[in-house]
């Protein structure tokens, strides 16, 4: 029996500290990461994901967030590092849910009560602004802002003080020496969480395949002018709304070769006007000039900055590549700019536009044939650098694809941070810490939420959005074949029918055989089950429904969706 009664606590009488991602390991976007000890809850972003091709109609996927929601009264709030939809985009479904206060920068959550506007929401949930430096407390959880240099103004990484050590996030970040704004990223405070000890490192993994270091937002302005100083036409310079650096590099250039700037897309005008509100944004007066003013303008002195540097298919670029914007038609002698970074899956689409614009007579520059973009994300060697600063005893890597966390992990061990102590970890899992020792202690429950225009749902609840995505891609594939009865009710006779309609299917004017055929398989399935079956019409539609699928299948190898209709009459 000792005499420290402190040394008769066994480890497993102290809490652990749990960090689960609920989403942006494994893949880019859907960032969500929930900070777990005792009866306190703290959460950092809560980003959307674009959808693939194969999600048939879905306009957005957020992360299933249920395991928030049934520990809702452990909730303390969420502190957003940056305003890119990819880490604030999920916050007005799930702020719809659960009412927690938000913490972020001015302009960060400048953006964020936009968005929550949109939603009928911005009157119900309690917005914190903070500063680089600034310190708040949720519960246990100590978070100080620690100021970051990114593609978007007034990002921060996180300084997260627990019961068994720090944790440090990073957030999305690159080492920009000279920033457009002057705001240099705060290194010295990264450093201090290394020499007081860090216990848990969390650091963005995007570019951790890329050699050397990124190149600075600075570098953008030299592309610029000089695309400026040869075009004697029209610019559209296309980039995304949310890079306000991007936007004021582009009016600066405008200003300084004398052309007046229009700006294009609900979201560029939106963040433009936050950003101008707010003092993140400058330009000189009557610079900024609506879109219709372009028929007053000479075509030397108009510079056009839109929406749809990515192909979106409806996008004002789109518009204009096809030659159906109601403001801008393509001609010779005009100079577009795509001032972005391809994001993987879109390259065909991007393309496909770029073809249409020189089609048109454009000239068009583009990130692999002119520097007219560099990126938001650290490079192998500032990744270095945030590691040998930090020194965490554990270390996850996180936002990013799984080769980008490999990649990070490999920078680790190179930092001689041990294998043992690097975790790549999966959406859900938890990740259990205490002073002296890390483990995985299990799984929560995770997924997509697919949000189809204002439907909502999870592939949690009972895979509904699953069977959805598998019937649109069922008729997107194989197409539909209906099939239309009238069937007398007291005798079981058909008295009407069978009238065959396909979509999507086989042209119904060049295929009268194969339809003759099918209505065939229809009237002899029909003739085997009445009229014993008569009166069980959901019997008959599954009965008529099968034979189709074997004969279809058989006859033409295809599985298009077949919906028998019958009408009792």
């Amino acid at each position: 029996m000792t005499d420290n009664p402190i040394a008769e606590v066994t480890s497993s009488d102290i809490p652990a500290l749990s960090i689960i991602p609920l989403g942006g390991v494994g893949e880019i976007g859907l960032n969500m990461t929930v900070l777990e000890y005792g009866d306190d809850i703290m959460v950092i972003d809560a980003g959307l994901m674009f959808p693939d091709a194969e999600m048939l109609g879905v306009d957005i996927v957020i992360p299933d967030f249920s395991y928030l929601l049934e520990n809702r009264e452990r909730v303390r709030g969420i502190v957003i590092t940056h305003a890119h939809e990819d880490h604030i985009g999920a916050l007005p479904f799930l702020l719809k849910e659960l009412k927690v206060p938000i913490y972020g920068t001015r302009l960060t959550l400048g953006f964020i009560k936009e968005k929550l506007r949109e939603h009928e929401l911005d009157s119900e949930v309690e917005l914190i602004v903070v500063k680089p430096r600034d310190v708040v407390n949720l519960g246990v959880f100590r978070v100080e802002f620690i100021r970051v240099t990114h593609s978007i103004v007034d990002g921060c990484g996180l300084g997260i003080t627990t019961p068994v050590g720090r944790v440090v996030h990073t957030g999305d970040f690159k080492i920009d020496p000279t920033p457009v704004d002057g705001q240099i990223m705060d290194l010295r405070t990264f450093a201090e969480y290394g020499d007081r000890g860090t216990l848990v490192l969390l650091s963005d993994s995007t570019n951790a395949g890329q050699g050397g270091y990124t190149f600075s937002e600075k570098e953008v302005r030299r592309g610029l002018e000089d695309i400026f100083t040869r075009a004697k036409g029209r610019i559209v310079v296309a980039t995304f709304a949310s890079n306000i650096h991007r936007v004021q590099q582009i009016i600066d250039v405008s200003v300084m070769h004398n052309r007046k700037v229009i700006l294009n897309g609900k979201s560029m005008i939106a963040n433009a006007q936050i950003a101008l509100d707010l003092g993140y944004l400058k330009m000189p007066p009557d610079t900024w000039l609506k879109i219709g003013a372009l028929k007053d303008l000479p075509d030397h002195e108009i510079v056009m900055i839109t929406t749809g540097s990515q192909g979106e298919p409806m996008s004002a670029l789109s518009r204009m590549a096809a030659n159906e914007h109601k403001h801008f038609l393509i001609k010779k002698g005009d100079t577009i700019i795509l001032s972005s970074k391809m994001i993987p899956g879109n390259e065909r689409g991007i393309m496909r536009i770029i073809n249409h614009l020189f089609k048109h007579g454009a000239e068009v520059f583009y990130e692999k044939v002119s520097e007219i973009h560099v990126s938001g994300h650290a490079s192998k060697e500032e990744l270095k650098l945030m590691l040998s600063l930090i020194k965490p005893t554990y270390f996850i890597p996180v936002h990013g694809e799984y080769r980008h966390l490999v990649y990070h992990s490999q920078l680790a061990r190179k930092v001689n941070i041990p294998e043992e102590n690097i975790f790549i970890v999966e959406n859900g899992e938890v990740m259990e810490f205490t002073e002296e020792s890390a483990r995985r202690a299990g799984m929560v429950n995770v997924g997509r939420v697919y949000i189809d225009g204002k439907t909502q749902g999870s592939t949690a609840d009972a895979g509904v959005d699953t069977v959805v995505l598998r019937d649109r891609m069922k008729l997107a594939h194989d197409g539909v074949v209906i099939v239309i009865l009238g069937i007398e009710k007291s005798s079981g006779k058909v008295v009407s029918g069978p009238d065959i309609v396909s979509r999507g299917f086989v042209f119904e004017d060049a295929s009268q055989e194969l339809l003759a055929e099918v209505k065939d398989v229809v009237l002899d399935t029909l003739t085997l089950m009445m009229p014993e079956a008569k009166g069980d019409w959901s019997l008959v539609s599954a009965r008529v429904r099968s034979s189709l699928k074997k004969f279809i299948n058989k006859r033409m190898e295809r599985r298009p969706m077949i919906l028998p209709i019958i009408m009792e009459i």
